[in-house]
């Protein structure tokens, strides 16, 4: 999994929640009320991106036949190979993770919002991030509304979906680990008065942290 070296002296938030709970949402939902957002899965995302600085190694080690036209990883087709082939998902670690953490760091040494959000997918699953952020906020829904958004947007099988789904940690293994939840159950509406509160809350931690800092 992967590991990072944040600033320990911030006041820091790991976002996390199933495919298809909602933490994209969530998350641009905290950065328009001034909190600093860090996603590892867009920072994924642009690695792999045409002229990512993944592409050669991933090239090297899966063959041209896992990117596309473009350039570009083909997620589709690595995500089926890695799911049948476990040292595959090993090998596509390897060359990810370490790219990601220095991602991850460049960007919290530069962000300037009232405090760090980072919205790491697998964080309950890492063996590092729970401890590098001051609280863990998980993003949850029924596992019959992940599987009918992420059968919305993607139009992957039901059977595909909850395979996914199964590779990640359970719905009970989050809310175990969570110090804060946010209930996406409902639509878009629901959601405001959930970040209101949390931000109103993370604001002030932070600014505590940074008073206790300063003394």
């Amino acid at each position: 999994m992967i590991s990072t070296s944040l600033p320990a002296s911030r006041f820091s938030v790991g976002l996390t929640g199933g495919i298809g709970s909602g933490k994209t949402t969530v998350a641009d939902m905290f950065a328009a009320r001034g909190a600093a957002v860090i996603d590892t899965d867009q920072i994924a995302h642009q690695l792999t991106a045409p002229g990512g600085a993944a592409i050669a190694e991933i090239r090297a080690q899966f063959g041209d036949a896992f990117l596309m036209e473009n350039g570009a990883m083909d997620r589709a087709k690595i995500r089926e190979y890695v799911f049948s082939e476990p040292a595959a998902k090993s090998r596509l670690e390897a060359i990810l993770h370490p790219l990601i953490r220095i991602e991850v760091e460049r960007a919290a040494q530069q962000a300037q919002g009232e405090y760090l959000i980072f919205v790491v997918p697998l964080l309950v699953e890492s063996s590092s991030w729970k401890q590098r952020v001051s609280r863990v906020l998980v993003v949850d829904c029924l596992e019959e509304t992940q599987v009918r958004r992420v059968m919305s947007r993607s139009g992957l099988p039901e059977a595909q979906v909850r395979a996914i789904m199964a590779a990640q940690a359970s719905r009970q293994e989050r809310l175990a680990a969570a110090n804060d939840v946010i209930d996406n159950n409902g639509d878009a509406l629901a959601l405001a008065p959930q970040v209101d509160r949390l931000h109103a809350a993370y604001a002030a931690l932070a600014s505590a942290s940074a008073a206790h800092r300063e003394n």
